[in-house]
């Protein structure tokens, strides 16, 4: 009876390799579709480079307005939009803001990757702002005093002392930013983009198989994002080194 039971038991598993392998063949070699990920993936990080870059940019933008006072110490109204945009993007889903800027603002643009890129770095910008916000306000003010006993004037002082300090701070968190948007960008084929995660959803219908180009989409985002995270952890260990000289 033991006997039987070990006989069935590596007929299954010898059957469930022959499924795995079957899989495979028919979600990356069968029509070259490894080739199908490949390209989803450069459309992935394409769009995640592009919005990084504009976030950062927006971000830098929208985290002076908001910081922004008068000389009596109130809010300017450049201030004021800021935080409403902040407010606005970081309560609302991403997928929802670039269906919007796709079928309603944008949607005279035929190019899908500009209008995904300008969607995600729209988004981005928000969460860079009160990231970049937060590092230039963690910055102690006898810094800025500082600047200003010795002749600086106040947006020199800013330039020189202040920002460096605070870019320092924050670079880590805006790694980590980075890779979020990266995942965030899997919601690209809600316009047709054939990004990684709508390459998957392709092969899975054109194959019936979900388990394998699913889990290969997994493995990739999952590889990629681990590298970019190694190369984060190391940037911060030499930053941290050059703290403690």
């Amino acid at each position: 009876m033991i006997l039987d039971v070990s006989g069935n038991m590596e007929g299954a598993v010898m059957q469930w390799f022959d499924t795995v392998k079957t899989d495979f063949i028919s979600s990356f070699i069968t029509g070259d579709r490894w080739r199908m990920f490949l390209q989803g993936l450069g459309v992935t990080l394409r769009v995640t480079f592009i919005s990084a870059l504009l976030g950062l940019a927006l971000g830098i933008l929208l985290a002076f307005m908001k910081i922004s006072k008068k000389s009596n110490g109130k809010r300017t109204v450049f201030s004021f939009i800021a935080g409403i945009y902040i407010d606005v993007i970081r309560g609302t889903p991403v997928v929802v803001q670039l269906m919007i800027l796709y079928f309603a603002v944008l949607a005279s643009v035929n190019n899908k990757m500009l209008v995904g890129s300008i969607a995600f770095g729209m988004n981005s910008g928000a969460y860079v702002a009160e990231i970049i916000r937060s590092g230039i306000q963690s910055i102690d003010r006898g810094q800025a005093e500082a600047g200003r006993s010795l002749g600086l004037s106040s947006r020199r002082t800013m330039q020189y002392i202040i920002i460096p300090q605070a870019f320092k701070n924050v670079l880590p968190t805006l790694g980590n930013e980075f890779i979020v948007l990266m995942k965030e960008t899997a919601v690209l084929g809600y316009v047709g983009l054939m990004d990684l995660m709508k390459t998957g959803s392709y092969v899975v219908s054109k194959t019936y198989r979900a388990f394998m180009p699913l889990i290969g989409t997994a493995v990739i985002y999952f590889v990629v994002i681990k590298i970019f995270s190694l190369l984060l952890a190391r940037l911060e260990r030499r930053l941290q080194k050059n703290d403690s000289r």
